[in-house]
């Protein structure tokens, strides 16, 4: 009696089969929309475009002077008042209690008005910085909008909200020279 080949493979052989045919399918399956998905988001770095591009350390600069000269005025305010309590302290001895207490008051009554003009100010730093914001993005806004159709992306994330980016879909430089070209030839 002549002996017949199977036609069925080892359990090992089918499993190995079964198991690169998944793994291939999965590949194919994956390897579009990878590829889509790159193509169709790209990345930004926000603050390096306020940071780095020429309008944005335009706007921070102001920003910083205003900041500076505030922080100065503080110190010298503080001097200022440092040396008044000092002298208050030093006339106690000579003073009666009730004239103390009614210069104190004076006193105390003069740093809340003090440090409630300089909290204000501090205020209007940090409302120029919010409005420096606002006026950069709304600047920078068209201009992004045409890198991203040049690019081909559909979408356009800030850096802080990507966990991991392949490098070419980051355009922060791109930006910044193209944000830098722009906003030069309107001004």
């Amino acid at each position: 009696m002549k002996r017949g080949r199977s036609m069925s493979r080892s359990p090992r052989s089918s499993r190995r089969a079964v198991l690169g045919g998944l793994v291939g399918a999965a590949f194919w399956a994956a390897s579009p929309v990878q590829a889509q998905d790159a193509a169709g988001i790209a990345v930004v770095d926000q603050e390096r475009l306020f940071r780095n591009s020429r309008f944005g350390q335009e706007l921070l600069s102001e920003i910083d002077q205003r900041g500076t000269a505030l922080a100065a005025e503080n110190r010298r305010i503080e001097e200022e008042l440092t040396e008044e309590e000092r002298a208050l302290t030093d006339a106690r001895a000579t003073l009666d209690v009730q004239d103390f207490r009614a210069r104190a008051e004076e006193f105390d009554q003069k740093v809340r008005q003090i440090r409630a003009e300089q909290d204000a100010k501090s205020a209007a730093v940090t409302r120029m910085q919010d409005q420096a914001r606002q006026e950069f993005v709304r600047r920078i806004t068209p201009i992004l909008a045409d890198l991203l159709a040049e690019t081909g992306a559909a979408v356009l994330l800030d850096r802080r909200v990507v966990l991991a980016t392949a490098p070419d879909a980051d355009i922060t430089d791109r930006a910044i020279a193209r944000i830098d070209a722009e906003i030069e030839a309107q001004d």
